[in-house]
């Protein structure tokens, strides 16, 4: 194992002197929260792809995998499609906005009123997100060093809060980087080929599980609907997402990147299945499905090659985790506090106050980071977790972002209407039926989407001067967010 040590611990000094060579270039707000809005579709789309597959897609793909076989891909699927859906029909005019968050949109969009709520509820979505990638560092850990639960997460976590902290999103997207590259090596095209030839092949694998294994929907039509609207439509309007699409430097690049960057996670989704369910012919009786990853990786794989695809599940967990930390301490700055204070600032300042928000910047990802490590510690189930995060995003924040997108008549009224009513209603249906339910979701949603409609056509229609700035905004003109480009665009 001494082998597999050096490659982790080579891995983890390398993610945080990213950390510090990005500190270099975050010398403003938007170097820090956006990279600048410079990043080309090499970096893009290997950024975008890190971020939206975590721990839960890889770790949670395998376990789906060797417990469904094939269909136990669909989870993931559906991530890549949500993916698909935002680049193809809305990165290009969520780029050309050049805001910092999704509650910043909402009030361009209704008028300044909408996004203090909003902000709260996505504040609670990256908070619980960025929770539940912290838990997962225990799993990892402990498979590498046998480490105590806690002490895995307080080092994963301190790790992430570091680089973080230090340069922002520009650090964030360097390690982003190293980790889509360390992903695609050990899981596609390490640990995939392996796990199938020790599996005995797909014939083996056939002759010795049953035919369900192999049925694409296997897993049940109503799972399947429901990680459609759990993760497809939460893809189209996460700010772990959204910031991401922020950082393109065109809203071409966030087209074919984000493109790109979805379909690396459809095929990325079918080889997590394919693995777990080569697992299931190898340990068909694991106490845990989600235990599959660990013991193949464990098990199966050489001195060297089993230190990559560690490091490849500890990349794929501190992508989403690095997003997702980010992200919460940008719409808790940004959104909350700086409302809260009074302070709601439209346009970048002078080259003092861009520093000055800097500073404030990284206080707010140390004091986020500080506090996702303690719940990480304090919370043990990270499915309920993840749930409640989803929940509460689709249930609040899916019909007022996207009605505000697509349909002119929508108001402030109905936005604030549908985030209230769709967050109450999604917590209240999960202490009636149970975190894991799908009734939640289901009803929470068309409760915000029946109040939205009713409440925007009972009251007064947008202000045609709001609505004209949107339509100048989502043209790409009236933003007074950019900054000059003192820098070549990153490819």
């Amino acid at each position: 194992m001494a082998v597999d040590y050096a490659v982790i611990i080579i891995y983890l000094a390398g993610m945080l002197a990213m950390g510090w060579w990005g500190m270099r270039r975050a010398k403003s707000k938007s170097e820090f929260l956006v990279a600048g809005r410079r990043l080309g579709p090499g970096m893009y789309s290997g950024t975008m792809a890190a971020i939206v597959l975590g721990g839960a897609s890889t770790i949670g793909g395998v376990g789906l995998g060797y417990q469904y076989g094939l269909s136990g891909a669909w989870m993931v699927f559906t991530i890549g499609l949500g993916l698909l859906a935002l680049s193809v029909f809305f990165s290009a005019r969520i780029a050309r906005l050049k805001v910092y968050t999704v509650s910043e949109m909402l009030d361009l969009r209704y008028g300044g009123r909408a996004g203090i709520i909003s902000g709260v509820v996505m504040w609670a979505y990256t908070l619980m997100l960025a929770v539940t990638s912290t838990i997962a560092y225990a799993t990892i850990f402990d498979v590498l060093f046998d480490l105590n639960r806690t002490v895995a997460i307080i080092l994963g976590g301190a790790i992430v809060v570091a680089y973080s902290t230090l340069g922002g999103m520009w650090s964030i997207t360097l390690t982003d980087m190293v980790q889509f590259v360390v992903k695609t090596i050990g899981v596609l095209l390490l640990l995939l080929p392996i796990a199938v030839i020790k599996a005995g092949g797909f014939s083996e694998m056939k002759a010795k599980l049953p035919t369900e294994y192999f049925d694409p929907l296997g897993i049940g039509g109503e799972t399947i609907f429901t990680y459609v609207l759990i993760y497809t439509f939460g893809m189209l309007i996460g700010q772990d997402i959204w910031q991401r699409v922020f950082t393109a430097r065109s809203d071409k690049v966030a087209r074919i990147g984000g493109t790109v960057a979805g379909t690396y996670c459809l095929v990325y989704a079918i080889a997590g299945a394919v693995i777990g369910t080569a697992a299931k012919v190898m340990y068909p009786t694991l106490p845990s499905a989600d235990s599959a990853f660990a013991t193949i990786v464990k098990d199966e794989l050489p001195v060297g090659v089993r230190g990559l695809v560690l490091a490849a599940a500890l990349a794929a967990v501190m992508s989403t985790s690095s997003g997702a930390l980010i992200a919460c301490a940008t719409v808790a700055n940004n959104d909350i506090w700086s409302r809260l204070r009074g302070v709601v600032s439209r346009g970048g300042g002078a080259a003092e106050g861009e520093h000055d928000e800097v500073k404030g910047n990284r206080v707010f990802i140390l004091v986020m980071g500080v506090a996702v490590i303690l719940i990480a510690i304090a919370l043990n189930d990270v499915v309920e977790a993840l749930t409640v995060a989803y929940n509460l995003l689709v249930g609040g924040l899916l019909v007022p972002i996207l009605g505000g997108l697509l349909w002119r008549r929508g108001t402030a009224a109905g936005a604030l209407a549908a985030v209230s009513v769709g967050g109450l209603a999604v917590i209240g249906l999960m202490a009636a039926y149970g975190i894991l339910a799908n009734e939640p979701v289901y009803y929470g949603l068309l409760a915000s989407l029946s109040v939205y409609v009713i409440v925007s056509l009972a009251t007064k229609p947008t202000d045609a001067a709001v609505l004209a700035a949107w339509r100048e905004r989502l043209a790409g003109r009236g933003a007074d967010t950019v900054e000059p480009v003192n820098e070549p665009a990153t490819t």
